[in-house]
């Protein structure tokens, strides 16, 4: 039985932004959160190419004759496309220079479930029979770094005032290393994808006790809502998504945020 997501998401511009340079993609096999960066018009443009190129690729990566190989080939090599194509965007626009996005996408290749991720946007694992939240992500930023020598600890880093100097994002320049990760999945397993308008105000822990405490149709609404409470600083885009069992292959594409 092939598999598909069901998802709910929510895009918020936040408590001091005046536009959203967030952009998300929800289809049945393939959900992305992409974080634009570069001031409020690049933002939006970089985050929406990086989205929108996703979305042109969907049903492609959802052709039969496709074996799983070139499935990650296509899904790797389209950071490159991207990023090329924010190059060519932002030559000869002096307001877009230096524009640029962070892109984490998810997946489902049969039975595994591909990551495509590319700076600080995030992606976790929901362990539904522990009640716990686990980032399988990693952070393309100098914080994560810094954690990884041992020279930080995590709890450091939530509130320090570089934790958002990024090592790796999409911004024209092919300085980009993308990495393809593959996981095992199954049927029921739940994955919370965010840019981080939501991990910079809420910790692993709020994020987890906030899952916990409301019904999953409500997590997303709760968590933007909690965010607002905080303060909301940033534009915050959220996709809660539970792999299931579906019959019917029906190829849909929707947008949220500057990709709308």
């Amino acid at each position: 039985m092939p598999l598909k997501f069901t998802f709910t998401a929510g895009s918020d511009v936040g408590l001091i932004r005046d536009g959203n340079e967030d952009s998300a993609l929800l289809s049945p096999r393939l959900v992305a959160v992409a974080d634009g960066m570069g001031g409020h018009a690049g933002g939006e443009v970089a985050s929406k190419i990086a989205i929108r190129a996703l979305g042109n690729l969907s049903g492609l990566l959802n052709e039969a004759t496709l074996d799983s190989g070139s499935r990650e080939d296509l899904l790797l090599n389209i950071s490159y496309v991207i990023d090329d194509a924010i190059a060519k965007a932002s030559k000869g626009h002096l307001e877009l220079q230096g524009m640029g996005t962070t892109l984490t996408a998810i997946h489902l290749n049969e039975s595994s479930l591909e990551l495509l991720h590319i700076g600080d946007s995030r992606c976790y694992r929901w362990d539904n029979s522990l009640k716990k939240l686990e980032q399988i992500s990693i952070d393309h930023t100098v914080m994560q770094e810094l954690i990884v020598q041992g020279r930080l600890t995590p709890e450091e880093v939530f509130d320090h005032p570089q934790r958002s100097l990024l090592t790796q994002a999409l911004m024209g320049d092919s300085g980009i290393d993308p990495v393809l990760q593959v996981f095992n999945v199954n049927i029921g397993d739940q994955f919370l994808l965010c840019s981080d308008g939501l991990n910079a105000v809420l910790s692993d822990l709020d994020i987890q006790k906030i899952i916990q405490s409301v019904p999953e149709s409500e997590i997303v609404k709760e968590l933007i809502a909690q965010t607002r409470e905080r303060g909301a600083p940033d534009n915050v885009t959220i996709i809660w998504v539970e792999v299931v069992e579906s019959a019917v292959s029906v190829h849909t594409v929707a947008y949220l945020g500057a990709a709308k």
